[in-house]
């Protein structure tokens, strides 16, 4: 059963507000479905981002970090612990500056991080692969203008 009406058996909206709802739902549901696809479960979504951004990246202080992710220097505090308690992050000198720490992935870190993106294109490549050329090209255009939105 579609959690989702059809379109013809919903009331009368806009077309974008209706496609705004669907578009949500669906990236929504594939993301969740996509994260799941981790090395280790034990790993929240908000501590693989974290490593993720350090090992794309490079070493940053802890401020840096918690502006590009967004979040506040209390919260990044807890996340990187919990990292570095996993052997998967380390906290080291910063050459210009003693009373600044680096954070970077250990070598652990990056394992992980290179096996959770293994897992998750071996789940995602069979099924993009099942699609015909014509809905693969499709959801290339898809790519790019969800790109666009994403910068907006």
């Amino acid at each position: 059963m579609s959690v989702i009406e059809p379109l013809a058996e919903r009331p009368r909206a806009a077309p974008h507000a209706l496609l705004s709802s669907d578009f949500r739902v669906a990236v929504n549901r594939l993301s969740r479905t996509l994260r799941a696809q981790k090395a280790d479960t034990s790993v929240s979504d908000a501590m693989f981002s974290a490593l993720a951004r350090l090992h794309r990246d490079g070493p940053m202080t802890l401020a840096e970090l918690s502006r590009n992710e967004g979040v506040t220097p209390p919260s990044m505090t807890k996340t990187v612990a919990a990292l570095v308690d996993r052997g998967l992050l380390s906290k080291g000198g910063h050459g210009d500056d003693r009373r600044k720490v680096l954070i970077g992935a250990t070598a652990a870190g990056a394992d992980f991080v290179v096996e959770t993106r293994r897992r998750r294109d071996d789940w995602l490549t069979p099924r993009l692969a099942a699609l015909s050329p014509a809905d693969r090209r499709v959801l290339a255009d898809a790519t790019e203008i969800m790109r666009r939105l994403a910068h907006q």
